[in-house]
């Protein structure tokens, strides 16, 4: 089995608050969606992040530490959240993947993990 994540993409064109009642059906979608992968026993791990706004970068690349507020890249897409699922090939990711589309309504990429050396 190979861990792959599913990230779930928002745009420049996203409000950026979300009338919290309107979202509702979604909310209850990826909800079902969560409980479907759990009973599956495909669930690793899941979670929604807080808007980009609130991102802070680190940069010690440097000889000394650069701290700064917002995102690392300027972009028209960001991570919104993303699922950590333990599937047996990207087959099964691609069917998982367009159900969490379908579910949270937005944009899902599929990325596996490197394997264990």
């Amino acid at each position: 089995m190979t861990k792959y994540m599913l990230t779930v993409h928002g745009t420049a064109d996203d409000p950026t608050e979300f009338d919290m009642e309107a979202m509702q059906p979604v909310f209850e979608a990826v909800d079902r969606f969560n409980q479907k992968a759990r009973d599956a026993g495909i669930w690793v791990f899941a979670g929604g992040l807080e808007p980009i706004e609130v991102a802070t970068t680190v940069d010690n690349t440097g000889a000394e530490p650069v701290v700064t507020d917002g995102p690392f890249v300027e972009s028209k897409e960001w991570v919104g959240g993303f699922w950590v699922f333990d599937l047996p090939d990207l087959d099964a990711a691609l069917e998982w993947a367009t159900e969490a589309s379908k579910a949270c309504e937005g944009k899902v990429e599929i990325r596996p993990f490197q394997a264990d050396t």
